[in-house]
């Protein structure tokens, strides 16, 4: 179907502020920068409490300490199911200002203890740092369940796009370390960044237009990525794993309109064939970085709808 038309009129507002790589070498510095000025819309999602920390991080770079907000719903009764929070952003920008907002919906919405976090961002730092950050919080979360007021056994990773990637990647980490993960939100997720990335129907037919572009995405991946090798491995490109048996339950968004939509969905049937519970959700008309735009688009109002009532139904034992 063709780009639903109030979609059309928000990808031309965000066209006309968000910043575009103007080629393969355009300054990152100068891109974050474009980033940093758009104006940040005030928190509309009233939440029972939020709290900024710093936790320690276990990976590369051992030493630092890792923003992260978590938000509690009002109302609920403890313990509560866990989430652990990975923002979009090309793995470049965006942070937990940035998606505040829909951190409180998630929260409220699925009564659960969000956990968003600020990982470490490319190009100043490369792979594998911001998975890296993310798994540390995952850890951390699980070994602080009780403390956050959350059920050990009912933690979830969830991320848009690049962060859709972490949570990916996250999971798999966490199988391989035998940490339990109970469900995974993957929204509009990077899967592949291997040399055969483009070979998706969707990277030609939503190459321009739809706000996220082909050769932007590329750009991003230049950024994160230490070079072009790390594209072959499933810490990177999670469709790649030797294995994908014995990973939790999965929803994932994909947009009609958007490039990664083709490797989202099969990563969504690779999924089932190795006997994972999961569901793909397609937005029809939609674009990248719809799901949170709920107030201008319906789209994004039956998305959260059905992703935020699936996690519901795996998390909450109410």
């Amino acid at each position: 179907m063709p780009i639903d038309p109030t979609a059309a009129q928000v990808i031309e507002l965000l066209d006309a502020v968000f910043p575009r790589a103007a080629g393969p070498d355009h300054d990152a510095a100068e891109f974050k920068a474009v980033a940093a000025d758009i104006p940040r819309l005030p928190p509309t999602e009233e939440i029972g409490r939020v709290e900024d920390r710093m936790i320690p991080s276990s990976g590369t770079g051992t030493g630092h300490q890792i923003p992260v907000r978590i938000y509690e719903p009002a109302g609920v009764d403890g313990p509560l199911p866990g989430v652990v929070y990975l923002h979009g952003g090309g793995w470049v920008i965006c942070d937990l200002d940035t998606h505040d907002n829909g951190c409180r919906q998630l929260a409220n919405e699925v009564g659960a203890v969000v956990v968003s976090v600020d990982y470490r961002l490319a190009p100043d730092h490369k792979h594998p740092a911001a998975a890296d950050d993310a798994y540390s919080v995952l850890c951390w979360v699980i070994e602080h369940a009780e403390e956050l007021g959350i059920d050990p056994a009912r933690v979830a990773v969830a991320g848009d796009s690049a962060g859709g990637n972490l949570a990916a990647v996250v999971t798999l980490r966490a199988r391989a370390a035998e940490v339990r993960v109970a469900y995974q939100l993957l929204i509009y997720p990077v899967i592949d960044s291997s040399s055969t990335r483009n070979d998706y129907p969707s990277k030609v037919d939503n190459a321009t237009g739809y706000f996220l572009t082909t050769e932007q995405m590329d750009w991003y991946r230049a950024q994160y990525l230490p070079d072009d090798a790390a594209g072959e491995h499933p810490d990177v490109s999670p469709h790649l794993a030797d294995s994908l048996e014995d990973l939790p339950p999965a929803f994932i968004v994909t947009a009609e309109m958007d490039p990664l939509r083709d490797e989202a969905e099969h990563y969504g049937r690779l999924l089932e064939q190795a006997g994972v519970e999961v569901t793909v959700y397609r937005a029809d008309g939609m674009f990248h970085g719809f799901f949170n735009m709920d107030a201008a688009l319906e789209g994004a109002q039956k998305a959260q709808t059905a992703a935020f009532g699936s996690m519901r139904g795996v998390l909450r034992s109410d």
